[in-house]
């Protein structure tokens, strides 16, 4: 079972991630640039401007930094508010600084879209797009209210109408775009990254499971000598003790006792071994133990193994815990969505293995189909489907882990539906719902033709950590 969403990092704090002194390294760059900015213009370009401005504006700046490294300890990282804040002012100290030197009119008026980017990639859409909001408010209002740009002689410099309208509408539709783009590249890379993060913690857990069953089943076949001596000797004093019958009943305890702790150990040691005889299984035999989970919630799953074309035997595969995992998660999406029965078809050739599972429900939704397998790919789910599985709140992950786990032992997977979802023929019992389709090539989870019986040797001792 994928581990819930709710574990995993929460998309919505992504703020937290932004450390303080990143965004004050960002602003003493900014600083450096402006007051390299004015140099130039004033000592090569001979530009007039009224330094006592620039001056105060750029020392805020310098003031809100010094404040943030002597007050805050170096590894803070901030909230929402506080990034967005941070943000503002700079938005806000950049366009001080563009009002006093020609408005649009100067060509740095485009580093504006500089904090609306940071902003975009590292908070949550409602504070980026206040930020959006007001880097186009500030925009729009420089455009028509600013201090002209003069040379020291007193002319001005000014784009004609044309060019400086075109500018507003530069920044404006590059605040527009890279703000959508950046928040949608850093959304699905946050995603997928907390999806492969799951995908990880599942086949952990697989992993897990398989040592834990193969302690078990190293204890349960150490302890099976002298569990059947107990049984041995507890019967015979059964037997002998016949006419004492408290000693009798106290010998049939002990006999009964030894019985059920060679049950548990069975019953324990059925999550996987470690028994080299364990590591390889016939393909079959692992299919249905990927399966055995879902065998009893009231679906009947009919796993067929399909005639070989060639006539060969059925291949051994590797117990990999990512093909039992993945092939797991598949069959409980199967399961989940299927009306009566899923289906489980096994088949191979010389080169290749190929399964599919394919249920009676209604199929994958066709406005999705096409990015099944991507992490958190959820559908508005009807009044119908909640009422019918109210349990059920799928986000893609679980086809999302089934479908890694799956390619890293050299998996294709290809998704399809049996018939259209609105086919007033489909019903209960036919194939016309999901099909997915898992192929490997045959060399990469088989057992080399001729070695599936040849001699294992003595399993290793399992080591305590």
């Amino acid at each position: 079972m994928a581990p819930h969403p709710a574990s995993l990092i929460d998309m919505e704090r992504r703020s937290n991630w932004v450390r303080l002194r990143t965004l004050v390294a960002l602003r003493w760059i900014a600083i450096t640039g402006q007051l390299a900015s004015l140099f130039v213009a004033q000592q090569i370009f001979d530009l007039s401007l009224h330094l006592g401005s620039f001056a105060l504006v750029i020392g805020a700046s310098v003031i809100i930094n010094i404040v943030s490294v002597f007050v805050y300890p170096e590894n803070t990282r901030l909230s929402e508010k506080g990034v967005t804040l941070m943000l503002l002012f700079d938005i806000t100290q950049l366009s001080a600084l563009l009002y006093l030197s020609g408005g649009l009119n100067n060509p740095f008026a485009l580093l504006i879209l500089a904090p609306v980017t940071i902003a975009a990639t590292a908070l949550r859409p409602k504070s980026s797009v206040l930020a959006g909001a007001v880097a186009i408010a500030f925009v729009t209002l420089l455009s028509t209210f600013n201090i002209p740009l003069q040379l020291a002689d007193g002319a001005e410099l000014s784009l004609p109408d044309l060019f400086l309208f075109g500018q507003w509408a530069a920044i404006i539709i590059g605040v527009l775009f890279l703000g959508l783009f950046s928040w949608r590249v850093t959304s699905e890379t946050h995603s997928m990254s907390e999806a492969l993060l799951a995908t990880q913690m599942a086949l952990t857990r697989e992993q897990k499971l398989t040592d834990l069953g193969g302690v078990v089943a190293a204890a349960a076949h150490e302890l099976g000598t002298p569990l059947a001596t107990i049984k041995l000797v507890s019967s015979e004093l059964v037997d002998d003790l016949a006419d004492n019958e408290v000693l009798r009943e106290d010998a049939a305890l002990i006999r009964e006792q030894a019985d059920r702790c060679r049950d548990i150990l069975r019953s324990m040691g059925r999550a996987g071994k470690d028994d080299k005889h364990m590591r390889t299984a016939p393909l079959q035999a692992v299919v249905e133990e990927a399966a055995a989970p879902h065998l009893e919630r009231g679906r009947e799953v009919v796993i067929a193994v399909m005639e070989a074309p060639d006539d060969r035997e059925q291949p051994y595969v590797y117990r990999y815990p990512e093909i039992i995992h993945g092939l797991r998660n598949l069959v409980q999406n199967a399961v989940d969505f299927a009306q009566t029965t899923v289906w489980v078809d096994i088949s191979w050739t010389s080169t290749h293995i190929r399964l599919r599972i394919i249920d009676d429900g209604s199929g994958f939704p066709a406005s999705v189909i096409g990015r099944i397998g991507d992490p958190y790919v959820r559908r508005r789910r009807s009044e119908r489907t909640s009422a019918k599985r109210p349990e059920y709140d799928g986000m893609g992950l679980g086809l999302f882990i089934a479908k890694t786990l799956l390619e890293r032992t050299g998996a294709e997977i290809a998704f399809a539906n049996g018939a259209d979802r609105h086919d007033v023929h489909m019903r209960a019992g036919r194939r016309s719902g999901a099909i997915v389709e898992v192929t490997w090539a045959r060399d990469r989870i088989c057992v080399p033709e001729g070695e599936e019986l040849d001699p294992l040797g003595e399993n290793d001792p399992i080591l305590a950590p």
